[in-house]
């Protein structure tokens, strides 16, 4: 068997071999290739290597007409001097120029300006045309080549020729003569210096743009364009800008993509310094002149596009000379700053290219051709392009760094967080987990590396959570283990491939969050639903078929009274127990009020819904409650109701409130039901739609009023007395009644304001027809309880009857019983203000409530209106008889007058004058009627229609045609 030492020595030569073939791929194949490249550019014989061609004399003009013959060219070119070159100053007119050529010393001429786009040529003597050329067309002898054109002269041909060329930009007209072989080599070399260009820099463009795609790094992007605009400007200026990748260019396109490749350049020049340097920037004062610069972008690209070349260049240095300056600047001011290797690589780079941008800049536009040599666009690309290169290596260097110093604080943090991290692969199993998470799940990182998710919680939360995490990018959800002890909250989301998840304990949060939810939505007391918990269910099943019951304890506040509220409380929570044992399935029951209840019964149709709430009458009030040693006999009474759809909460809950009103009131049973198309709902859904008609700012522009004849007893032909009537006209023209006005203004709040308006409507019109209202002595206004206790009401009625003072003296207002003993001060206090005015006052509705002769010697009234339930029928009842009788003797003995309401016939009228009434008003004397028509008599008993009741009349009084002479008390009632 080998011994240890053995492994040890082959170990040791493992490693020796593993080092040396490091050192060797590492360190020398590299110097050696550098090395070798050094000698070969120093001492080796160029493959490429030619002479330069004979440059030739020109004479050169500049001339506009197009329409120029070659003769008279000839003949103006022939007095011009000898040149080797002519800058064409941006001219874009044609250049006529003649050259002698030597025969001598080849057959190839040679134009190699860039910026000629047309040539043609033609024999000195006899003006034969040799061809012409522009890019994409060419015929005869003259052909591309390289960056400018290339004429092929025979033996005969050799003599002096005449050119026309047109030159576009900032060009630089000459000539040079070649031999055939010479030349194609120095084509062969351009061509290879355009391919080493192209490759090299679209060889680092690709790098940078696959490090920009693999680091998700949109600055990379930005850079590989720019490489690529880099590599397009020093083309152009090595007149290598005519092909693409081996494709030549079209000739229309030529021009218009200079243009937009300079001002792409340039734009992206700035924003690639703008965004490496911007913060810093920013605490400069180079930042104001810069951001001028970015608004000048887009003026300058429209202009690449609108403008022909030679009059965009101009613009285009104004520009570049405005912007390499700011930006050359502001590099220094960085530099001064910043000690960063990335910054100073950047910098580096923008500096050489903005120095020969500058000097190509400065040589276009003097002239000068001796700069271009030295420092031009083509070495520019390639330094500055070598210079970003090292930049983005030191940024990714810098940026490995920060990521393994990152990695190690993040792994630090990983591990001290305060709640569990976990990443899961696709099937559940655990990755890895931190020290958190290993003591939640009461285990040690290789016992739970491995192990599947759903072995530490409750059954299906792995289904639910890998859903959850494949539709959504950030899951959540609420899981507890699988004892069911501990409550937790998962996050997780899916990247690259794993579940990344983060676990918190919320046990303790879980059961403080329910006992809240619970006391939001259930009652203290009886645990069941509170209001906002039972509004919760309605909201939930509102869209479903349901039914709602109302219950109400009856005469359950003597438990309250007499025991006290411990034994009201054990009666509530055992009503609930009782209650909650009939109901069955999604039927709950909350608690609205102190024994009020609502039951919601979803999906049960109203025929079970009221077998239901029967057995509930029957279960809480057949058998007692027992409290200690009592025992308490309490019955319910249900409203039950069928929910319409769409139906609001508010309004189900008002509806069978008032269905368990009507229970409570007689019902035997103790329940009333309405079905769905109950005349209630009718009701209810017109007394909204007028709540609501009064709630608006215009709520009196409906209002009418109608005006009912009362008739005196006494002198029924000598005084005319009515009573006005509050009506709403309707959209289809029909008039609604008081009563219904008047409950929804209450529950509306606009009573006051109804009130106001009857009250000035009344008086504006008793003034206005005072000449016709001789007979009338005094007008009476029903006053609502909620006015009479407002008191703004009360300022507005003085301020209205002072306004008003010669009608306030005819009016009488009416103040019912109740309202009158609600407040027995405040009602004795306005009496007295609006007697002031000359206002009397009745008691209107006398006998119909809980009445107390005791308060009429309180009250300083003037007339007792009797109650019209006693004057209805009163021949059949004696003893209503005998009420009115006992309420007319008070009367008299008190000062007062009487009027007797609801007069439907000529007996009841006969039997109240024999009483001793002094004032009837019904149907029987006439109905309501519009105001005008009550203008056309001049007495109450002028509209009576019934023979026996003239009669009558006719027998308490003829007529006297003057008004009466004692203290009779007539009025105009406004009824509301």
């Amino acid at each position: 068997m080998p011994t240890s030492s053995s492994h040890a020595s082959r170990d040791r030569v493992q490693h020796a071999l593993e080092a040396s073939l490091r050192l060797l791929s590492f360190y020398l194949v590299p110097l050696a290739i550098a090395l070798l490249s050094l000698l070969a550019l120093a001492s080796w014989q160029s493959q490429y290597r030619s002479v330069e061609g004979r440059p030739l004399a020109l004479r050169v003009m500049t001339h506009a007409d197009p329409a120029l013959a070659p003769q008279q060219a000839l003949a103006q070119v022939a007095g011009m001097p000898r040149v080797l070159a002519r800058e064409t100053r941006m001219s874009p007119d044609p250049h006529w120029f003649s050259l002698a050529v030597d025969t001598r010393a080849g057959t190839m001429i040679e134009f190699p300006s860039r910026h000629m786009v047309e040539i043609a040529c033609w024999e000195g003597a006899r003006l034969r045309a040799l061809g012409s050329s522009t890019r994409s067309v060419s015929t005869g002898a003259i052909a591309p080549l390289r960056a400018g054109f290339a004429l092929t002269l025979t033996a005969a041909q050799a003599q002096p020729l005449l050119c026309r060329a047109v030159l576009i930009g900032p060009a630089r007209l000459s000539a040079s003569q070649w031999q055939a072989d010479q030349l194609a080599l120095a084509v062969q070399q351009f061509h290879r210096k355009s391919g080493l260009l192209d490759g090299g820099m679209i060889v680092l463009t690709l790098f940078v743009l696959t490090t920009a795609l693999i680091n998700r790094q949109a600055l990379y992007v930005l850079l590989a364009g720019w490489l690529i605009l880099n590599l397009r400007v020093g083309a152009l200026s090595a007149g290598w800008d005519i092909q693409w990748l081996g494709q030549v260019v079209p000739d229309r396109w030529l021009l218009p993509g200079r243009a937009l490749t300079i001002a792409l350049y340039a734009i992206s020049t700035l924003t690639l310094y703008q965004t490496l340097f911007r913060e810093r920037l920013a605490r400069t004062r180079y930042r104001t002149p810069l951001r001028v610069a970015e608004w000048c972008c887009l003026p300058l690209l429209a202009l690449s596009v609108l403008l022909p070349y030679h009059l965009f260049l101009p613009a285009m240095w104004v520009f570049v000379a405005y912007g390499l300056m700011l930006m050359t600047l502001g590099l220094v001011s960085l530099m001064a700053q910043s000690h960063t290797r990335v910054a100073f690589w950047f910098a580096a780079s923008f500096a050489v290219t903005m120095l020969s941008g500058l000097a190509e800049v400065i040589a276009a536009a003097l002239g000068v051709r001796d700069l271009t040599g030295m420092v031009n666009s083509v070495t520019a690309a390639l330094a500055s392009s070598l210079l970003a290169a090292l930049a983005v290596a030191e940024q990714m260097r810098q940026e490995t760094e920060q990521r393994i110093a990152a990695q190690a604080e993040l792994q630090h943090t990983y591990d001290a967080m305060p709640v569990g991290l976990f990443t899961l692969d696709l099937e559940g199993n655990f990755l890895s987990a931190n020290p958190t998470m290993q003591k939640m799940l009461g285990a040690d990182a290789d016992a739970i590396t491995g192990k599947r998710f759903q072995q530490f919680f409750a059954d299906g939360v792995w289904g639910t959570l890998s859903s959850l995490v494949l539709d959504l990018p950030d899951a959540e959800l609420r899981i507890e283990d699988r004892s069911g002890a501990h409550c937790f909250l998962v996050r997780a989301t899916l990247a690259r491939g794993k579940i990344e998840g983060v676990l918190q304990d919320t046990t303790e949060q879980h059961k403080a969050t329910e006992q809240l939810r619970f006391m939001a939505n259930n009652d203290a007391l009886t645990k069941v639903y509170n209001r906002r918990g039972i509004e919760r269910v309605f909201e939930q099943a509102c869209f479903k078929p349901m039914t709602l019951a109302y219950l109400d304890l009856d005469r359950f506040k003597l438990i309250n009274d007499l025991f006290g509220h411990l034994a009201g409380d054990e009666v509530l929570k055992q009503v609930c127990e009782r209650i909650s044992a009939v109901l069955s399935g999604e039927q709950r029951i909350g608690r609205v009020g102190g024994d009020e209840f609502v039951i919601i019964m979803p999906e049960t149709s109203i025929r079970v819904a009221a077998l239901i709430c029967r057995c509930l009458v029957g279960r809480i009030g057949n058998t007692p409650y027992r409290v200690g040693d009592k025992a308490f006999h309490v019955r319910g009474s249900i409203g039950l109701i069928e929910v319409q759809p769409g139906m609001q909460m508010k309004d189900a809950i008002s509806t069978a409130d008032r269905a368990c009103r009507e229970a409570k009131s007689g019902h035997r049973d103790g329940l009333v039901v309405y079905e769905r198309d109950s005349t209630a709902f009718i009701e209810r859904e017109a007394e909204l739609n007028l709540v609501e008609r009064l709630s608006a700012n215009d709520a009196t522009a409906c209002m009418v009023l109608e005006m009912q004849p009362i008739m005196s007893l006494k002198m029924p032909y000598d005084s005319m007395n009515f009573e006005v009537l509050l009506r709403m006209r309707e959209a289809d023209g029909s008039l609604l009644a008081a009563g219904p006005i008047i409950a929804a203004a209450e529950k509306s709040g606009r009573m006051g304001v109804i009130d106001r308006w009857v009250l000035s409507t009344t008086l504006s019109w008793i003034e206005r027809h005072a000449d016709m209202l001789a007979n009338t002595q005094f007008v009476c206004m029903n006053l609502s309880g909620a006015s009479l206790n407002d008191e703004r009401f009360i300022q507005d009625t003085i301020d209205i009857l002072r306004r008003n003072r010669d009608a306030a003296s005819r009016l009488c207002m009416e103040i019912t019983e109740s309202v009158a003993l609600h407040d027995l001060n405040n009602t004795r206090r306005f009496i007295d203000q609006v007697r002031h005015f000359g206002v009397k006052v009745a008691l209107d509705d006398f006998g119909a409530g809980y009445t107390s002769f005791s308060y009429l010697k309180e009250l300083p009234a003037d007339i007792l209106k009797i109650d019209g339930n006693f004057i209805v029928n009163m021949n059949a009842h004696p003893a209503d008889v005998a009420i009115v009788e006992a309420i007319v003797k008070l009367a008299v003995n008190l000062g007062m007058k009487t009027i007797a309401e609801w007069a439907e016939d000529g007996a009841t009228v006969q039997t109240l004058a024999d009483i001793g009434v002094d004032y009837v008003q019904g149907f029987v004397i006439a109905s309501s009627m519009a105001p005008d028509i009550l203008l056309t008599v001049s007495s109450a008993a002028g509209f009576i229609v019934d023979e026996e009741l003239t009669l009558l009349v006719g027998a308490l009084g003829g007529p006297s045609g003057a008004p009466a002479r004692g203290p009779a008390l007539d009025e105009v009632q406004v009824t509301q």
